[in-house]
């Protein structure tokens, strides 16, 4: 009888243990349920303000900076141990230590701070709204800014097929996406891309046939402003041809300038512009809008006595810095809200004047390095961007205006005795010429639809 009354005082507190555990289970469970919704809260809130922030510098028409710091790579010639120089403290701010003779620390904060580990689909995450505004009218421009081996080709083109894909090939598949979603709404899209470099202040054609020789290039400037540049190839691309994109991507890497110094044995020795230009009609509505995406690898500010150029590579390396100047010049310019603004002291401030006077909107990522070799020249372009961050253009416009006017027209700001190629590699003389845009009377664009 004892040891049935021990057997039950047992089975009531193995009982008890059950349920206790039972509910701490419960307790744990919901517990991981109420961080998880807390966490969704938090990054719904980030997200949020990240989102009103962006509008807010929209409707001020700020040039939106973002940075990147690269992570230390095998060219750097640094030990297991080394520290890095340029420190992401949050999603929006970041720290520079200056060591040597004056050690003192830097800090700067821009719209979105990538940290060494941020992914290439990360990076353009955060870009890809900027890049559809280019469907909806707008004439939208990405700059990729930094000393020479920051990584500002990486985060432009990328490599590969895969995800080291960088911003160009995959705005053009982000496009085709949005592309598909307006055309069920009645949208009827025509998509043409362009591809040059600005090397040594000429313009150079990197879709041009190889049996082609290359051809003088100039900018010029229609009734409405728009630029076009002259005998320069135009592709029609289909954004969702994936094998049509890759080839030019490739065409353009075959003739983009490089070469190696000692601070990049790859150095870009131009500027690149890629450029898509589109068309759009809605019969429906009566409507019809241009938009322009221009998608520029700027090529890297470098000191010759560090870079090791000599000979023609030094000539390239003062053209380099003396159109990076110019552009510094513009931005200091629009800062101040000087009355002249100097776009024509270069062709790259004078090509993208368009994009860069109030009408478009524009973004720069500055691509930094974290080697203490590079803190003057990090230093350098993390000021030049605060710099630009400050700029207001003014609020963007959208190219939309009521349809009927001459098809030409809204190949004018495309090119001018261009020449338009397939993606199949073969050139045909266009016949078209390039007259002067009309813009639509301004009374006509307020009681127009928005896509």
């Amino acid at each position: 009888e004892e040891v049935s009354k021990l057997n039950g005082e047992i089975s009531r507190l193995q009982g008890r243990v059950r349920a206790e555990e039972e509910k701490l289970v419960s307790a744990k469970d919901l517990f991981a349920k109420e961080r998880a919704d807390f966490e969704a809260q938090l990054r719904e809130g980030a997200a949020e303000r990240r989102k009103m922030h962006n509008v807010i510098q929209e409707l001020r028409g700020n040039v939106r900076v973002f940075a990147r710091v690269r992570p230390f790579l095998p060219g750097d010639n640094t030990g297991d141990n080394e520290q890095p120089c340029v420190i992401p403290k949050s999603d929006t701010a970041l720290k520079l230590k200056l060591n040597g003779e004056e050690k003192k620390d830097y800090s700067f904060s821009f719209d979105r701070v990538f940290n060494p580990s941020s992914s290439q689909e990360a990076v353009f995450a955060e870009v890809s709204e900027f890049v559809q505004s280019a469907l909806d009218g707008y004439s939208v421009c990405l700059f990729s800014y930094g000393q020479t081996g920051s990584g500002k080709t990486h985060t432009m083109q990328g490599s590969g097929l895969g995800q080291m894909r960088g911003i160009i090939p995959r705005a053009i598949e982000k496009v085709g996406e949005y592309k598909r979603e307006l055309e069920g709404q009645g949208w009827q899209y025509e998509m043409k891309v362009s591809f040059l470099e600005i090397y040594n202040e000429t313009i150079r054609d990197l879709l041009r046939d190889e049996e082609i020789g290359e051809k003088k290039h100039d900018i010029k400037v229609n009734a409405d402003g728009s630029r076009f540049i002259t005998d320069l190839t135009i592709c029609p691309l289909e954004p969702t041809d994936t094998d049509a994109v890759n080839d030019v991507m490739e065409t353009a890497a075959k003739y983009r300038t490089v070469g190696s110094t000692k601070m990049n044995d790859v150095s870009s020795r131009s500027h690149s512009v890629f450029t898509l230009h589109l068309t759009a009609r809605h019969p429906e509505n009566n409507q019809k809008l241009k938009g322009t995406l221009n998608l520029v690898d700027l090529a890297g500010s470098e000191r010759l006595k560090r870079s090791g150029a000599a000979g023609e590579q030094a000539k390239e390396a003062v053209s380099i810095n003396k159109s990076l100047s110019s552009l510094t010049n513009v931005f200091v310019s629009i800062g101040s809200k000087a009355g002249h603004i100097p776009f024509r002291n270069s062709k790259l401030t004078y090509l993208l004047q368009p994009s860069l006077s109030g009408d478009g909107k524009t973004l720069m990522i500055v691509n930094i390095s974290p080697t203490e070799m590079s803190t003057q020249e990090s230093l350098s372009s993390l000021r030049f961007a605060a710099q630009v961050n400050k700029c207001e253009l003014g609020a963007a416009k959208r190219s939309i205006q009521e349809a009927g006017s001459d098809d030409e027209d809204d190949d004018a700001s495309v090119s001018s005795k261009s020449s338009v190629r397939s993606t199949s590699g073969k050139s045909t003389p266009s016949s078209r010429r390039s007259t002067p845009a009309k813009s639509a009377p301004s009374s006509r664009r307020s009681s127009l639809q928005s896509p």
